[in-house]
């Protein structure tokens, strides 16, 4: 091959690397709003927390003014490769705080992908509704850039219901047993959790990062079952909490983990003195 032909396919190898780099939107994103006249504040921060996976978007915007005016809110969406199009739906108000003459809005964004200037930047145009009255709310326009550090902390999704239980829960304090470590390539995580032998009545309660997933669960031949979206190079702690021991001591089980084409079998021992933990982040390749 000679030296020319090397320097064209390298730059061309170069190009399709950078390109599928470019298409994987996991990540933080930040700017700004830029409502037309009748919002609460003419110009707002705002933050995405994004998961992405075959081209399909989910996670968390959080609308700001500072960091005690805001609005937290539940988003999915589609990436167009081709056209680096995508459209974000917010679907859900998870919390706010905001003057008591404001309403939050839940917003559609139509984006547009760039990375034409050695920065990968999202901008585009929004509209949507009030929270309370369904009656459109100001449009405008948002800009985003990726940024290295979240404003606000990534939180792992939770039932309302858990949410409750956890709000008045009280664990005692045990030692963290680690049963393994892993790192997956993909943010998609699949977590069953069986029975390790005989079925004989235990019982345990999950949690990930201190959020409470499963409560007082029965263990059996059918699995209980956790699907995480996990967010770029963050560490992820999941510990089994013995809630009793069964007829035959101690509380065992066997997690099995599967991300993409990887997958692992855990066997996870807790009593009442400790609790069996896995922990493992997504790295992108």
């Amino acid at each position: 091959m000679t030296i020319k032909r090397l320097l064209a396919f390298t730059i061309i190898a170069l190009f399709c690397c950078c390109s599928c780099i470019a298409q994987d939107l996991a990540g933080i994103w930040r700017g700004s709003l830029i409502q037309d006249s009748g919002g609460c504040f003419p110009v707002y921060n705002i933050e995405m927390q994004i998961n992405f996976a075959n081209n399909n978007l989910q996670g968390k915007s959080y609308d700001f003014y500072d960091t005690e005016r805001l609005v937290q809110l539940s988003f999915s969406g589609k990436f167009n490769p081709l056209s680096k199009r995508i459209v974000i739906i917010e679907n859900k108000v998870i919390r706010y705080s905001i003057p008591a003459d404001c309403v939050p809005c839940i917003k559609t964004y139509m984006l547009q992908y760039d990375s034409s200037n050695h920065e990968e930047v999202l901008k585009g145009e929004f509209k949507g509704y009030a929270m309370d009255t369904k009656t459109p709310c100001p449009s405008g326009k948002i800009i985003l850039r990726r940024a290295a550090i979240p404003v606000f902390k990534n939180e792992i999704d939770q039932s309302e219901e858990l949410a409750e239980i956890q709000e008045t829960l009280k664990l005692k304090p045990r030692k963290k047993e680690l049963e393994k470590e892993m790192v997956f390539h993909t943010p998609t995580i699949k977590i069953q959790l069986y029975d390790n032998a005989e079925l004989d009545g235990d019982t345990v309660t999950v949690l990930l990062n201190n959020r409470l997933l499963l409560y007082k669960k029965m263990l059996t031949d059918k699995a209980l079952t956790l699907e995480i979206n996990a967010f770029p190079d963050v560490d992820y702690e999941l510990i089994m909490y013995a809630d009793n021991l069964g007829r035959v001591p101690p509380n065992t089980a066997v997690m099995e983990i599967t991300a993409g084409k990887q997958h692992y079998e855990v066997h996870m021992t807790s009593t009442l003195e400790k609790s069996a933990v896995v922990r493992f982040r997504y790295q992108k390749d």
